[in-house]
């Protein structure tokens, strides 16, 4: 596979978030995820770029979909792969998350794939490696592959970013994808629209650039894409909202709720789906629409970019700094 003619502009060793990166960094991983998009669609995925390279996928949350997905990605570029258990970790006999760095760094490892339960944790775990982080969602904090992977799907199908309308509905208070989906398409020149109850909406929004809005049918209105999340029951404390049936009732996606939206605005969600509570059957499987297996497909082809772009970035700083390493 011919490599991309663009400079690399994401000179970064770790992807821990999106906040703060420039425009051009973002439009770099896009690009390089672009390939791989390409390369996944051809009878022969695999090629040997990552060959000799050793990946830690470390999850302390579960995760289906993130987790397959950078396995997936890293086999296809012929890394060796390893998939900590948590449940069997020497966390759970307790052993401190810096302790378990230092052990993860003896063993010299090329890149780090971390999914915590706590924010900044896998900031916490980059300060004491000499390896690359992929922060694979942390607390409520970020998911910036998930940020990478819609953005790519919506300049896919739209051709752009900028300008577009673009509203994402629900759980916004307790979601990281909203965070980290906030950041690059407000720095990539996308209108953004918060649409949940005001339980559910984080304090001071609006300081990061949105409109909110607390109906469906005002923050739909006109929009390009609508971006759905799922009710994170598992990290609420207390009541923010009557029922469930309420609230699929005021704020759950269904065709009534989506006529107010372009004719051809496209459905998303991360997953999984909660059919029935933050969106309907039938609006989630309408192919004409709906692009959210289209997102799964384009995780692969980020993490994969992510992967090739990190390990070249340490590849580059190892050999300027070798007794570093």
């Amino acid at each position: 596979m011919a490599s991309s003619p663009v400079k690399n502009t994401y000179p970064h060793r770790h992807i821990l978030g999106i906040e703060g990166l420039f425009p051009q960094e973002i439009a770099y991983v896009l690009e390089k995820s672009e390939e791989y998009v390409a390369q996944n669609r051809r009878a022969d995925k695999k090629i040997n770029l990552l060959y000799g390279c050793t990946i830690i996928n470390l999850f302390f949350e579960d995760s289906t979909r993130t987790r397959t997905s950078f396995e997936l990605a890293a086999k296809r570029l012929s890394a060796d792969v390893i998939n900590m258990s948590i449940n069997n970790s020497s966390i759970n006999k307790g052993e401190t998350l810096i302790d378990t760095a230092a052990t993860l760094n003896a063993m010299h490892p090329d890149i780090l794939v971390v999914r915590a339960g706590l924010s900044g944790a896998v900031q916490l775990l980059a300060d004491k490696v000499n390896c690359s982080v992929i922060n694979a969602g942390d607390g409520g904090h970020e998911h910036p592959t998930q940020a990478f992977l819609d953005a790519l799907t919506i300049q896919r199908r739209k051709g752009k970013l900028q300008g577009l309308k673009i509203a994402i509905c629900g759980d916004i208070l307790h979601s990281r994808v909203a965070r980290s989906n906030i950041y690059l398409l407000i720095t990539m020149g996308a209108q953004v629209r918060l649409v949940a109850p005001k339980t559910l909406i984080p304090a001071g929004a609006e300081n990061l650039g949105v409109k909110v809005f607390h109906t469906m049918e005002q923050g739909l209105e006109d929009c390009d894409i609508v971006m759905m999340l799922r009710l994170q029951t598992e990290r609420m404390e207390g009541n923010f909202f009557p029922s469930i049936r309420e609230y699929f009732h005021f704020f759950g996606l269904d065709y009534k709720k989506l006529s107010v939206a372009k004719a051809d605005a496209l459905i998303m969600h991360p997953g999984p789906a909660n059919r029935g509570v933050e969106i309907d059957s039938e609006v989630a499987d309408d192919f004409s629409r709906s692009v959210i297996r289209e997102q799964v497909e384009m995780g692969v082809a980020v993490r994969m970019a992510c992967l090739d772009i990190l390990s070249n970035n340490l590849k580059t700083e190892r050999e300027m700094h070798p007794n570093e390493a």
